[in-house]
């Protein structure tokens, strides 16, 4: 029989009171690892309740008490690794390695970062703008906030809320994918050792508890990764309470190379970035855009690095990539690669990788698609890199901007002023020269339109996390 999963609210694992349950599958083979309730209102209560009555003492804790926190949960990530990769290999069927270097290790540096970023925060230093009064700014939590993480990287998008969350002060009632929530509720575990009781707090559930969540009075902010589609919704209920809400939503990243580019190399890190964790990321290259003179060369070295890689139900370690995350999304890949329109060419790849459990697709490059075809314009979530020809910057520009994403970008050139020129007019949040998903803790990480709106990591994502107050005092009194 499968575990059933819990619930953790102030402080301990509680068995849900609502009656659905959803089923925990391994992508890998489709096997059951887990069952995990649909927390209901009341779940949903008395997790906002914990952390309502948590936050005031939580939210005067000193900069160092809640720096000390955090390292403090940093070290037990790392002490703990071993049982956050299985826990979460169970549910997404990543790679081990995969899991280990670019969720555990990160989310320990992402840690390390907002422990220190927690005594950054500061107000204004006093000064006299009306005589006899001071006045001065204090930054302060916003209180209770309400977070929505995603399935695709379950543990380092949890750490880039709970980390900024923290460090500024604020108690938290987190839910996880419904299909990925193991890791998260080893993460519970160990900051229940380390953080008061009603601090953060986790509830089980799908999008009808998100929205119980949204929709409840006690938060005074609301944060999700995840779809549009969600994202809407969330802002929706956020806006009905008045709420603050931070959205970091869809992507469709292209990648404008210049026949200047080292091309080879391009190539190989183009393939690496668009199948890494099977596509299923928002800032995964998914749009190759180059120049006309550079076309045939660069679609031919795709190719090479796309049929080298290796995805499939072998042992993970021989594996660059693991499959979708389940069949709904699997079908949805597939039939997206059914319905290629006949003006385009599958150069490699475009179908499910053959005698193999699980949900597994082929690196694909497509060339030949049109700028108002689907998969140029909706995100695909897959291993799926498709390339479109440009004659000039301004085409270049033209076409990257053309969607309704505006997450990440990069550009691959040899020639720094164009480097400069075309990151300029590119409308994306963040922009990568001669490289793509690079992420440092210290930068910013966010889109604008349909990507959302708010930043992760950096001291700007800690500031999301406030609210600004002045305090004017009279020097007569």
């Amino acid at each position: 029989m499968s575990d059933m999963l819990q619930n953790f609210i102030n402080g301990r694992f509680v068995p849900a009171k609502g009656q659905d349950r959803i089923d925990i599958k391994n992508p890998t083979d489709g096997s059951v690892v887990a069952v995990s309730p649909v927390s209901n209102e009341e779940d949903v209560n008395d997790a906002f309740e914990a952390a309502v009555a948590a936050s005031k003492a939580w939210g005067r804790t000193t900069p160092a008490e809640r720096q000390n926190a955090l390292l403090a949960l940093a070290d037990a990530l790392r002490d703990n690794k071993d049982e956050i990769v299985e826990a979460q290999h169970r549910n997404t069927g990543q790679p081990r390695a995969q899991i280990s270097a670019e969720e555990v290790d990160a989310g320990v540096d992402n840690l390390r970062f907002f422990a220190g970023a927690a005594r950054t925060l500061e107000g204004r230093a006093a000064s006299e703008y009306m005589t006899d009064h001071t006045s001065y700014v204090r930054r302060e939590p916003v209180g209770v906030v309400a977070q929505v993480t995603p399935w695709n990287y379950p543990l380092l998008m949890g750490i880039w809320k709970i980390g900024p969350a923290l460090a500024a002060g604020n108690t938290i009632v987190l839910k996880p994918s419904d299909t990925t929530p193991e890791s998260t509720l080893v993460v519970a575990r160990l900051a229940g050792e380390i953080l008061p009781p009603g601090v953060f707090n986790v509830v089980l559930g799908d999008g009808g508890t998100g929205q119980l969540m949204t929709r409840h009075p006690a938060p005074a902010m609301v944060s999700i990764t995840g779809s549009v589609r969600a994202g809407r919704a969330v802002a929706r209920g956020a806006a009905d309470g008045l709420k603050r809400a931070h959205l970091e939503l869809g992507g469709k990243a292209p990648a404008v190379v210049f026949a200047d580019a080292d091309l080879e190399r391009a190539a190989e890190q183009l393939i690496a970035f668009g199948t890494f964790n099977a596509g299923q990321d928002c800032t995964a290259v998914t749009r190759i855009l180059v120049e006309d003179s550079a076309h045939d060369r660069l679609v031919e070295l795709l190719a090479k690095y796309a049929e080298a890689a290796r995805t499939g139900s072998a042992d993970d370690s021989e594996n660059d990539f693991g499959p979708l995350i389940n069949e709904r999304h699997y079908a949805d890949v597939c039939q997206k690669l059914e319905n290629i329109p006949s003006h385009a060419t599958v150069v490699t790849g475009g179908r499910p990788v053959a005698d193999t459990p699980g949900f597994f697709v082929e690196p694909t490059v497509i060339t030949g698609l049109r700028q108002d075809d689907q998969l140029v314009q909706e995100e695909t979530f897959g291993p799926v890199l498709t390339v479109q020809r440009f004659s000039t910057p301004e085409e270049a520009v033209e076409l990257a901007n053309d969607v309704s994403y505006a997450l990440a970008s990069s550009v691959w050139t040899s020639d720094h002023g164009t480097a400069m020129r075309v990151s300029r007019e590119l409308d994306f949040g963040c922009v990568w020269v001669n490289t793509h998903v690079v992420f440092v803790a210290e930068m910013p990480h966010g889109g604008f339109k349909n990507s959302g709106y708010g930043k992760d990591l950096s001291i700007y994502s800690v500031e999301e996390y406030t609210r600004v107050k002045h305090v004017m005092h009279s020097l007569e009194a």
